[in-house]
């Protein structure tokens, strides 16, 4: 849950603004004022993400090297709104536009974990929204596919993961709750809207020994996170935390 900021993260925010709105230092010889501010802001950016991981993720006993790791690199200010990049690395989750949110960094690093990935792993997202959450499973695993039922989020998460340089992941306008069969099965599947039960297609697609993460419960109430294991053709499940997610809405 959201937690209250630290006198060092607001200092660094501070930062940023301060970057945006005076005047910077003279760049060194031969650089551009353009170049220099840009390098200034993405050092002062790099500064809150270590102090995210470092106090919302670690200090609440996420401990997977490569969460913490991929963490660290994606750049959150680059998945919000404009007017809400100077907040992007807050301990909370954040509006996208058209009812949705990026999650809170700690849920994000918390659903990843839970997923055990390994770099060959093959996964499917439920809720593309901004493409922070693919962005991230990008980091650790090869193949993402990624699916969005809002057609004008589908389309700029698109446009923005492969202007960041995530080619390796496939995203599509779609109902999610049917899943992405043609590329089934998958070793892991991460849903980040709550829905009232498991999608039974989606069960279908986890490869056997797979992993899900999936909220559970009504949308406008206080959820259950829960994982989901297939073995030996069994499907067992776990309840993790409770959350608070949009709901997972369906194609009518």
């Amino acid at each position: 849950m959201p937690t209250s900021r630290s006198s060092r993260s607001l200092l660094l925010l501070s930062t940023i603004v301060l970057l945006v709105g005076s005047n910077p230092p003279s760049p060194p010889c031969g650089e551009s004022e353009s170049v220099f501010d840009s390098r200034s802001q993405e050092k002062a950016f790099e500064r809150l993400r270590l102090e995210m991981v470092r106090t919302q993720i670690q200090e609440r006993d996420i401990a997977d090297v490569t969460v913490l790791r991929a963490m660290q690199r994606v750049q959150r200010h680059e998945f919000v709104p404009p007017d809400l990049v100077p907040e992007a690395y807050e301990d909370r989750p954040l509006p996208i536009g058209y009812g949705q949110t990026i999650s809170q960094p700690y849920i994000v690093a918390l659903m990843t974990e839970l997923l055990a990935l390994k770099k060959h792993h093959k996964v499917l997202e439920i809720g593309t929204g901004s493409g922070y959450q693919a962005a991230v499973l990008a980091e650790i695993v090869d193949s993402v596919f990624t699916i969005e039922i809002v057609q004008a989020l589908a389309g700029s998460a698109e446009q923005r993961l492969k202007r960041l340089g995530y080619d390796g992941i496939n995203v599509r306008w779609a109902d999610g709750y049917d899943g992405w069969q043609e590329h089934a099965p998958f070793d892991a599947v991460i849903v980040t809207a709550a829905a009232e039960h498991i999608p039974p297609p989606l069960l279908r697609q986890l490869k056997e020994g797979g992993r899900m993460v999936i909220p559970v419960g009504h949308p406008f109430f206080v959820q259950n996170l829960i994982l989901v294991e297939k073995r030996a053709g069994k499907i067992t499940t776990r309840t993790i935390a409770p959350v608070r997610f949009v709901p997972l809405t369906r194609q009518r």
